[in-house]
């Protein structure tokens, strides 16, 4: 398959099944982007977990809240679309949506607070030495970002020159969180790699 242009990445309502059409891709969709998905996800330590998105995996968020708010108008369809094409990368590109894996009162308690600024503390190391730091996702960034306590999800992008692109190809990447609180370094996978170099070429 062929890698959509830049023009064409984003998603429109002809994308969008209507819902009983999409009841009877839904299996097979689903089972196809959960495998991308798993090439798309990283976990550092315990609790933090980045998904790099792309135009399928969009697709699918969008299709699922038309399909669980009963939404049947092209207006309301629209408005999911509206939000969240911006996370669909241009070529240079990578989004990621951040997750905190906080499962009881507790842990959001206690992480919570301590996590302010995670969503700009993510660096991608690559081969040649550079480093590439989290940009927060602007449209979302407003309802998100806080000053005494963080949210548990976040939207952050990276925005890679050419060069640093054809460095991602060739070696060693990785990617650092840098708050203090919470310092972990994971090195990617070659399928990882291979998926996200799909986001960053044209």
């Amino acid at each position: 398959m062929t890698t959509p242009s830049a023009q064409s990445r984003k998603l429109t309502l002809a994308d969008i099944a209507d819902v009983r059409a999409y009841e009877r891709e839904r299996p097979a969709f689903r089972a196809a982007v959960m495998e991308t998905k798993r090439r798309r996800r990283i976990s550092f330590g315990t609790i933090i977990t980045l998904m790099f998105e792309n135009r399928e995996t969009m697709r699918l968020q969008v299709q699922e809240m038309a399909r669980v708010e009963k939404l049947v108008t092209d207006e309301a369809i629209q408005l999911e679309i509206d939000t969240y094409n911006s996370m669909i990368p241009n070529p240079g590109q990578l989004c990621a949506t951040l997750f905190l894996e906080l499962t009881s009162d507790d842990q959001m308690r206690e992480w919570l607070p301590k996590l302010v600024g995670i969503e700009r503390s993510f660096t991608v190391v690559l081969p040649n030495g550079d480093r590439v730091h989290s940009i927060t996702e602007e449209q979302h960034a407003a309802q998100l970002t806080r000053e005494e306590v963080t949210a548990a999800v976040h939207y952050i992008r990276f925005e890679f020159t050419p060069e640093q692109v054809e460095s991602f190809a060739n070696g060693v990447v990785r990617v650092d969180t840098e708050h203090p609180d919470y310092l972990e370094s994971v090195e990617l996978g070659e399928s990882t790699v291979a998926e996200l170099l799909t986001d960053l070429r044209p």
